[in-house]
């Protein structure tokens, strides 16, 4: 059974940066896409970002091109999520997701989309 754990979240100012880490356990990693996901209080949980099992496909949400970055080290069983230039509205718990299917190419921005979640870590972003 696959299990994700988030950390790297904290309190930063805006402007700041963070990066956040998912490791992933009890099955091989570098089959699957990963992705991350954010739900701020009274909202619901909206894609943030995901790569595909070989690195070789990313995809942002719009507000967060050109700000975060997505990656994975596959040798660690790890992906990354580099956040900067952060702002207020970026306060969100941040999770981590997977997929139950080997080598797809798309990266879905549904929750339906994944199957297994970590339990998140929190990001606040002070003004």
């Amino acid at each position: 059974q696959v299990q994700l754990v988030e950390s790297g979240g904290g309190l930063v100012q805006a402007g700041g940066s963070l990066r956040l880490s998912c490791a992933a356990s009890g099955r091989t990693f570098d089959k699957y896409t990963m992705a991350w996901f954010r739900q701020a209080p009274g909202k619901e949980r909206e894609f943030v970002a995901g790569i595909t099992w070989s690195g070789g496909k990313t995809r942002y949400a719009d507000s967060m091109k050109g700000r975060f970055s997505i990656s994975r080290d596959n040798a660690k069983n790890t992906v990354y999520l580099q956040m900067n230039s952060l702002l207020p509205e970026d306060t969100a718990v941040y999770y981590c997701a997977t997929v139950m299917k080997a080598y797809i190419v798309e990266i879905y921005s549904a929750t339906f989309g994944y199957d297994t979640w970590g339990r998140g870590t929190q990001v606040t972003v002070s003004s």
